[in-house]
Order: structure tokens, then sequence, then C-alpha cells
């Protein structure tokens, strides 16, 4: 774990990290954006039959006069079980009866009704047009909706897979910018999209991108800063999603056509791509994997950058090697996915980090994809929702630093699943209460992704994090694929969905005892850092405490 030493000559948190990491947290922002972005170009609007007698306007006058467009809804669409104008039925016949009773119509069964055979009618008072307008996905079309979620999330699934092998083997930097060129094009032509097919597809290729950008981003963020700094790099990483959430809401509420929306958030991605090319690859990374010379380079960049221009000219190839030559010797042999689970260490940590990773992001998915059915005002708690995880996030940091890893999780997950099944006491009426829970819900959870990406980079070797990342991440994708999912479940009960996210909660809140503590200890570099962990660690706290004890 000598690169640290290298790290601390140059500089562990300087104008170098600084100007890298501003450029990061914008592409996760912009990310964030493309993630959730369905949950306002895919709104499904209130709706009813499109019926001639009523929207055709050539209505007849009778013998009482010209007809008010209540009545006419009257005559044209049947009540459905809450007595408000059913959404996916019409009479076949106008029932001019009802017009001469102050009841309901006694005998619904015996009177003639057929489906919307026309097309529909939209309410557009909140939303000029979304998906689910563009393409009638209403009624028994209303399950496709959830389909263009699941091809995003499938693709998040698919991106964490190949993307994090692919990140191990050619770098991070250059993963990170094929991803944005990948969703700058893919979300970009998914706003000219002719079919709901091709727009499924391209959402797909955009899910593959978002989940690469996010995870690389925060790899490059760690591995380029120094221990002390590394969970204050994650939270800021975790606090960019804030921002996303913020911009995501404003924008939605200023420009309610799902086209537009989509352009708007989509064509920024190819300015983000082109500055992505001044980033710099991580030396560690680079090391690691046999380059030391790259490596050099890049560390002496960081120097001339961070103002320790002696430090550069001292750094040569030979002290690189020199001071990583175990790392080196141990890297020799590429490790292979089959090594993750032939280290007896690094697999329980790879299980246990996963199982963590969907029991946190089941619950998390469950709040932010169903915001529809937690507040009217969707763009109030959508932004609500980003301005509470920067206070929230900033808890979270603190809690790291003094209570490490495991405590924290523990916390957080514990207050979320207090906060969901809270939610279940509270009836539809009383908006604002339902308001203050989700907005206090997702703060606790970005809290707790927080503190979820921290223990998993100290936990993972370098030589092999990403694609570790991208196991674990396939196990965070299914938990947001499933979170969905389980919302079917209210045609049962209705309390169920939210009492299977709380119970999660409380469950990860459980596992994270199960792994070590990682506070105040160095990144592992190889597979060999793992199996001697304990000693490491042991190692490096008994240095912090003559330290400390020196300078007191």
């Amino acid at each position: 774990m000598a690169f640290q030493d290298l790290l601390d000559q140059v500089g562990g948190l300087g104008r170098f990290q600084i100007i890298q990491m501003a450029f990061l947290l914008t592409y996760n922002a912009m990310a964030q954006t493309h993630t959730l972005l369905e949950n306002f170009t895919a709104v499904i609007l209130g709706h009813r039959c499109w019926v001639h007698i009523l929207d055709n306007a050539t209505v007849s006058d009778n013998d009482t006069g010209t007809l008010s467009q209540e009545a006419l809804l009257r005559i044209s669409i049947p009540l459905d079980s809450s007595l408000r104008p059913d959404k996916c039925q019409r009479f076949i016949h106008p029932q001019w009866q009802l017009l001469h009773m102050n009841g309901t119509f006694s005998n619904m069964s015996e009177v003639g009704t057929e489906p919307c055979v026309d097309g529909w009618v939209y309410d557009r008072s909140s939303f000029l047009s979304t998906t689910v307008t563009e393409w009638d996905l209403v009624c028994e079309s209303q399950s496709l909706n959830s389909v263009s979620k699941f091809f995003f999330m499938a693709g998040m699934l698919i991106g964490n897979i190949v993307c994090g092998y692919l990140s191990d083997r050619f770098g991070r930097r250059l993963l990170l910018t094929w991803c944005l060129l990948q969703l700058a094009i893919a979300d970009t032509c998914a706003a000219f999209a002719p079919t709901f097919l091709v727009y499924c597809s391209l959402r797909f290729l955009a899910g593959m991108s978002t989940t690469t950008i996010v995870t690389n981003a925060i790899l490059l963020i760690v591995e380029w800063t120094s221990p002390k700094y590394q969970a204050m790099g994650t939270t800021m990483a975790v606090c960019a999603t804030s921002f996303g959430n913020i911009l995501l809401g404003s924008l939605a509420f200023a420009i309610r056509n799902w086209h537009t929306l989509q352009l708007v958030l989509s064509i920024p991605m190819f300015f983000f791509f082109i500055s992505s090319r001044w980033m710099s690859e991580s030396a560690r990374w680079l090391i690691i994997n046999n380059k030391p010379e790259e490596g050099l380079q890049e560390l002496k960049k960081a120097a001339r950058v961070n103002g320790t221009k002696t430090s550069a000219d001292a750094l040569t190839i030979e002290a690189v090697r020199s001071a990583m030559k175990e790392e080196l010797k141990a890297t020799q042999t590429k490790p292979t996915l089959c090594d993750l689970f032939h280290t007896p260490n690094l697999c329980k940590r790879i299980c246990l980090l996963s199982l963590l990773r969907f029991a946190t992001m089941l619950p998390t998915f469950g709040l932010i994809l169903h915001l529809q059915h937690l507040g009217s005002n969707v763009f109030l708690v959508q932004v609500l929702l980003g301005v509470v995880n920067l206070p929230a996030n900033c808890v979270s940091l603190w809690a790291l630093k003094h209570r490490g890893c495991r405590i924290s999780i523990f916390f957080f997950m514990s207050m979320m699943g207090i906060t969901f099944l809270a939610i279940i006491f509270v009836p539809a009426e009383m908006q604002t209460v339902r308001m203050i829970l989700t907005t206090l819900g997702g703060g606790i959870c970005f809290a707790s992704i927080t503190c979820c990406f921290t223990q998993a980079n100290e936990l993972l070797p370098t030589v092999i994090r990403a694609t570790a990342f991208g196991i674990i991440g396939v196990c965070s994708s299914l938990g947001a694929a499933v979170a969905p999912l389980l919302m079917t479940l209210e045609t049962y009960a209705e309390p169920l969905p939210w009492i299977i996210y709380g119970a999660s909660c409380f469950f990860a809140g459980l596992v994270v005892f199960l792994l070590p503590e990682t506070r105040n200890h160095r990144l592992p570099d190889s597979l060999q850092d793992i199996e001697n962990g304990g000693k490491c660690s042991r190692k490096t706290e008994q240095e912090d405490t003559s330290i400390k004890v020196t300078h007191l």
C-alpha cells in the first residue's frame, strides 16, 4: 500500500484534486437527472375515453337547450367504483335517462359499455405531453409504462457487469468518456424515437451509461485522494446527485413537454464528453496495472498543479518502482473474475456488500420512483428531495468520520425503516405530513448510500475494484428493478410494498455488522492486502496511535 506515500508527496487533496473533482461531480449530477427523468417524462395523466358527442363539437340541442360539458360527460362515460368517470370505458350509446336522475343509475350492469376504441382525452393541465400520451400507455397498455423503466434498470444491470470489468481492463477515464458520449447520443435520440420499442432500446443504452459514469467518477475521486479525505469525496459525489434532483425538478416545472425536457438534459452531455478528455487517469490504477511510466506522468502533473514542483522533480521511475515493489510483484499475474470467489476474504466481502447494496437500493428506488404515490405536487417533492440530501450527507460525513461505517449504516437504515413504516399510517388526505415523511426518507436514503459507497471503496482492492463494483452493482440494479414491481402488491394490500421496503432496511442494518470496520484504514491495492487485511489494519491503527502520542 505504498502508493499512499507517493500521493502524500504530490498532495492528497490539492488544486489538482479539487479541479478534477469539480468536473466529476458535475457528471454525477447530470447522470442523476437521466436516472429519474421518467418521473416527469412518463407521468400518467388523467384520462378518459374520446367520445364523439363530447369531443367532436357537434352536439345537437334538445328540449332543455344546449347541454353542459358535465352533462355530456355523465351520459357518455360510466362511473367507476369510486363514483368518478371511468378512465377506460365508455357507453356504446348516450344514456339520456341519466340526465333525469338525481342519484346513480341502479342497473349499470345492464348498460352497454365498450373500451376506448377511438383513443383517449388527457388532462394536460400539469403536462403538455409525456411518453404516456405519445403512445397511449394507459388502460390495457398501462403496464408498458413500467417496461421503459425496466429497460433502463436492465441497462444499469448490464452496465455494472460489462463496464465494471472494462474499467479495470482499460481504465476509469476511458470508460467514463465513452459512457458520457453514449448517454448523450442515446437520450438525445430518445426524444425523436418513432416507436415505443425504439424508445425503450435507447433508454436501455442510457441506463448502461449512467451507472458507469457514477461508479467511475467515484473511483477517480477516491483513488486520487488520501484516506482522511476519501469519505468526504464519496459524500460530495452523492451530494452531487442532490443537485441533480433539484435541477431535474426545476427544469420539469418550467418545461412541461417531454421532448423538450429530454433534449435540454441530453444535449449538454456532448459538452461534458468533450471536457472529459482533460481528465486524468487514476495513477494508482496505472501503476497497479504495470504502467508505472504513465502513472509517474500523472503524479508529476498532480504535483505541478498542486504547487509542489520540488516533489515533481524528485519523482523518478526508480522511486515509483521501489515504493510499489511489492504491489507490482503481486500484480504480475492479472486477477480474473474467478479470483473474486477463489479468495475467501474477498469473496465474503463481495457477497455481503452485494446483499447490503440490494437491501439498500430496494427501498431507495421504491421511494424515488413513486413520488406520485406520496405527494400531489411531484415537482416540489423532487426539489425537496434534492435540498434535504445536502444536510443529510453532511450528517453522514460526520458520522463516517467519528463513528465509522458500520454504526453509521445501521443507524441510517434503521431510521429509514421507521420512516417507511410510518408512511403506512398516514392517510392520503394528509398531504403535508406525507410530503415531510417522503422528504425525510429521501434524505436518509442518500445518507445511507453515501456510507455504503464509502465502505465498499475501502474494502475492495484497486487491482479489481471496478470489477467487484460491477458485481455489487448487479445486486444494486436488481434491487432497483424489483422496487417498482413490488408496487403491484398494492392490489392485494395497499401497505404491503411499504412494509417490505421497511423490513429490507432493518435487514441491511444487521448485515453490515458482518463486515469489518474501515475507518482510518488505507485502501487495499492487491488481493494479498485483502487476505492480510487484519494485520494491515492493526498495524495502521498502531501507527496512527503512535503518531498522535508523539504529537502530544
